[in-house]
Formats: structure tokens, sequence, C-alpha cells
């Protein structure tokens, strides 16, 4: 595959129970364009599934683990270094790129990772617990094993860092802001690539006052203006905003207050907001969507009912940050293959906003366009790429060290 020299570049995207691994060719002067992506899902669980994809879909590789075969991430990274290996074959990776979820108030940008920039990722991990861990054990496992390839950190948070002060603050004292409690948000670089799709897809919208609403496991909202994030539903912490596959969204402090006065431990209460909470909570069934849709279960239908009714409030928050609302747009896996919600969200949002689906066109197997000719504003699916966002800026940051060189 490929001649001895020919460069790639790796990105690795690692989330709470998964990790991703997409490999991009890099050719000339010339943009760098997938060539295979792979995922190990379910990492620590009953049933972790490794998956490897050329760009053009065909199948290369599909593994099913017993549930104490990938226990870790460790062990994840270890079973992804083994099934790529032999498909890197005559390739040379030159750089990795890392989804690194929290960037505190250091990074607005991506950055080549040194000493001092692992040193931060890891101080933030105590705001970003189920994800700051992973992403500093693949720049450990690179390190390792490729001492001399570039590392560069993308963040989640570096889309959002320069808002207006009034969408950072929290009612704390303002010491607190200025000692870097502030609200955040995440998602980031699905964000970033939104935003960018939309000037190639439909420039005319990518102008205007957008929500995009990433919906998956986690799940915020992003209010969008000329490409620029104005306010977002996620906070200091991704535990804020609208509820998730297992975290809570938005809580009363006083019933943290009231919890930890019952004597809850620190460690407890952190594992009920992260672990326990959200639709698994609500549902006492599952985190996963689809499997609540099916469900006869009356939890289930109501855990289904408070997302939906929590994402259609936050859209109508987004839209006072905003000064109006001239479009949505869908993307994360809930928000890509999930019509009944698309459907349910926009018809909780037409009293306030005149939005009206094409059922036909939100029903379809790759939805683009869903709304109407009849509504006040355009809504689309687009799904996101994290993954080819971050090549791309480690691409760039390459190439600028290949000129320096």
């Amino acid at each position: 595959m490929g001649n001895p020299s020919h460069p790639v570049i790796i990105v690795v995207n690692a989330g709470s129970s998964s990790i991703k691994l997409s490999i991009f060719s890099v050719e000339n002067d010339e943009p760098p364009r997938l060539h295979t992506h792979g995922q190990l899902e379910d990492i620590g669980g009953h049933q972790p599934r490794m998956k490897l994809e050329s760009a053009d879909g065909e199948l290369l590789l599909d593994e099913h683990f017993g549930a104490d075969e990938v226990p870790d991430h460790g062990a994840a990274y270890a079973r992804l270094r083994e099934a790529v290996k032999e498909r890197l074959e005559g390739f040379s990776p030159v750089a990795v790129g890392h989804r690194v979820v929290h960037g505190g108030t250091r990074f607005d940008a991506p950055v080549v990772i040194d000493e001092s920039v692992k040193r931060e990722i890891e101080s933030l991990t105590v705001l970003a617990p189920l994800h700051q861990p992973h992403a500093l054990a693949g720049i450990d496992a690179v390190e390792r094993i490729a001492p001399d390839v570039l590392q560069v950190a993308g963040f989640d948070t570096s889309f959002h860092f320069h808002r207006d002060p009034i969408s950072l603050l929290t009612g704390l004292p303002y010491e607190y802001f200025e000692h870097g409690i502030r609200r955040f948000g995440f998602h980031g670089l699905s964000y970033e690539y939104i935003a960018k799709a939309l000037v190639e897809e439909a420039p005319a919208l990518a102008e205007r006052r957008l929500i995009v609403a990433h919906l998956g496991n986690g799940a915020s909202l992003c209010a969008l203006h000329r490409g620029k994030s104005v306010d977002t539903t996620m906070s200091l912490t991704p535990l804020d905003g609208l509820p998730m596959g297992t975290r809570s969204g938005s809580l009363d402090p006083g019933i943290l207050l009231y919890l930890l006065g019952r004597g809850m431990p620190l460690d407890e209460l952190r594992r009920l907001l992260y672990y326990e909470s959200g639709l698994k909570g609500l549902s006492g069934i599952s985190n996963d969507m689809q499997e609540l849709l099916e469900s006869d279960e009356p939890r289930a239908r109501l855990a289904v009912d408070f997302f939906v009714a929590r994402i259609a409030e936050g859209c109508a928050r987004m839209a006072v940050s905003l000064g109006g609302l001239e479009g949505l747009i869908f993307t994360g896996g809930i928000g890509q293959h999930s019509a009944q919600i698309r459907a349910r969200v926009c018809a909780l949002l037409a009293p306030l906003f005149g939005v009206e689906l094409d059922p036909e066109a939100n029903a379809a197997e790759r939805p683009r366009l869903i709304s109407s000719a009849a509504s006040r504003f355009e809504v689309r699916v687009l799904p996101t790429d994290e993954e080819g966002m971050l090549a791309e800026h480690v691409w760039r940051l390459w190439r600028e060290r290949q000129a320096e060189h």
C-alpha cells in the first residue's frame, strides 16, 4: 500500500468508552485525505468491538471481544495499534493529532505538544475526568512507540474561547472568573467543522444566526453567527447543559449541596453525575437512544421526553443569545440518525419560531435539507467530522515545522 516514504497523519479521538483512530494521506501540498478509519467501542463494557474501514467504506476488520479482553484504554490502544500496523506498511506517520476535551484558559488553538502542554492537560483532568486521562494515555503511547513524531493537541474548548464575556461568566463573584472558573464550552472541533462545511454546502445560511445541535452520548448546543461561537450550553465542564447518555446536564447546585450534606462521598457524587445520570439514570434501562425509542417501558419514554424538552428549551436560550434564529443544524450520532428526535424537537420549537419539517426529507436515509418550503428558516442535517477538522490543523502545524527546517 503506497511507497515506503508516503507520509500520513494519524488522528486519535479518545472518548469515555471509545477510541477513534483515523489515518490521513498527505500528498504534496494537498490537504489531508482520509485513508483508513478505525474505532474500538464499549471499552471496559460487555461487548467491545473494533472496526476498520477504508475511506470508501470497505470493511477491513470487524472484531468482537469478550468483556475482560479490553478492560481499559491502555488495552484498547494496544489492540488498535496491532490492527493498523500491517495496514500502515509502506507508510510513514509524520504527525499525530489528539482530540483533547479541555484546554482551559491557555489554549485558544491547536498546539504542538511538549512537556509544558502535557502538564497543562493533566492539570485540567479534574474538569474533564472522562476524557483528559485517555488523551494523555494516547500521547504517552505515541511517545513510547515513535518519540520523533510530531504530536499536536486540538482542544474542544478552543472554538468557544473568544466569546463575549457575558456568555463566559457564571453567577459567582468576579474573582472566580479571573481565576479560571468560566463557561468554556465543548464539542468545539465538531462545531468548527460544521461552520466550515456550511460555507460550501449553504453559503448564505452560513452567514446567519444558527443553532447547531450536536446530539450524541455527549450533547450540547452552539449558537453560531457568521461561523463564530456566540454561546453554548456546556460550561466549566462537559456536565452542564443538556442531559446526555450518562451525564446529568444542568442541575440546581443546591442538589449537590444537599447530597454532600447528607454525607455522600465526593467520588460517589462524581460517579452519579458522570456515569449514572442522563438517559441511563432516568430510564433505568440504557444510555442508547435507539434502544430507548424502541422500548415500551414508561421510564424509557420519560427519559426521551426529558431529553427532547431540554433540547428545545436550550434552543430558545441560544436564540436569545443570537438575537434571533435563522437556521437549525442537527449533527452528532443522534442528531444525524434519529428522524424521530429531530421531528420532536422541531415540533416543540414550531410555535415559537415557525419551523416546519418535510416528513419525507426528514425520514430519508441520508437527510440534508429537512425543512419544508413553509418553514420560516432552513433546518439541515450535517454529519460532523472532528477527526478531519483536527487533521487539517495537524497538517498546517506540520507544514510550518517543515518550512522552519
